[in-house]
């Protein structure tokens, strides 16, 4: 247990010009899709009429007053200040944690027609994380360092969870490339009612092509999620990541399902970019020692 938590928590690293530049990477990252889902959720909301099934926080919240009304925009302009005053003015950094509970009842209402995605559930695991740790940690470092670690946690526990999921529910079954077949054909039905058209790509033209081949594109998939609580430690990160931006291609090219913040936070917590960071800086220093780049980190 220390092993990893040392792993995930690297407090103890020192404050190079690197890793404090990743983790503001990191940290805009995560503010800037809080603000982009915020602001798509509520303008979405203003087309819904009704609170068709109330999941999660709507069966205890009137989620009516955020329905077809202005009150949504409300609450993602509250979002977007409560998000931008701790980034970029380092001032009453505990506004977090109203901007992730807001956000959630922002999903709430945007998703009370039924059906809840997962496509956000990433950025809402950063957010929880910077909420968590700048109201814990008073160092900036120390609240970056823990957010990050938090992170990387719940994505090998998440993605480790759904593996185990699916064969809970359906077994080692679940890796028939029948099951594929369905999950394309149905993607297919979706593509046609929406465009008039469509066509199969490659991946997808393999997998309908034989069996064993939509079977072991299945295979790898359940695999990669399995194993990626392996994320967890340092040195097998990167490969682990690779890994499941690989699986999460696969998943577009076969079923036209494409999480882009998935994509692009995973690029970037993925790889340590500190390193080439610091190298930047010992090549060239010209380029990083100056006012504005010290103010930002």
């Amino acid at each position: 247990m220390d092993s990893l938590f040392k792993n995930l928590f690297t407090f103890e690293q020192s404050e190079s010009f690197g890793v404090k530049l990743f983790l503001r990477i990191f940290e805009l990252f995560t503010v800037s899709y809080t603000i982009i889902y915020a602001w798509e959720w509520g303008l979405y909301t203003l087309r819904i009429s009704d609170v068709v099934l109330p999941l999660g926080l709507a069966n205890y919240l009137p989620m009516n007053y955020f329905i077809g009304t202005n009150w949504a925009l409300v609450n993602a302009g509250l979002i977007s200040i409560f998000t931008i005053v701790p980034f970029l003015f380092r001032k009453f950094k505990w506004f977090y944690l109203p901007a992730f509970l807001l956000l959630h009842v922002q999903y709430v209402a945007r998703f009370s027609l039924g059906e809840i995605p997962h496509s956000s559930n990433l950025l809402g695991f950063s957010l929880l994380g910077l909420a968590l740790g700048f109201f814990f940690f008073k160092k900036n470092y120390k609240a970056l360092t823990f957010a990050y670690g938090f992170l990387i946690f719940f994505l090998g526990l998440g993605y480790t969870s759904a593996a185990i999921s699916k064969l809970i529910a359906t077994g080692i079954t679940w890796i028939d490339g029948n099951h594929l077949w369905l999950w394309i054909a149905e993607k297919t039905t979706d593509a046609l009612s929406a465009e008039g058209n469509f066509t199969y790509s490659m991946i997808q033209e393999l997998a309908m092509q034989s069996r064993f081949i939509a079977t072991s594109i299945l295979i790898v998939g359940l695999l990669t999620e399995f194993f990626a609580f392996l994320v967890w430690w340092k040195k097998l990160r990167p490969y682990v990541i690779i890994m499941l931006i690989g699986m999460h291609m696969g998943i577009y090219y076969s079923m036209n399902i494409f999480f882009m913040s998935y994509m692009v936070e995973l690029t970037i917590v993925g790889f340590p970019w500190h390193r080439l960071f610091n190298k930047i800086r010992e090549e060239k220093p010209q380029l990083t020692n100056n006012k504005i780049i010290s103010k930002i980190l």
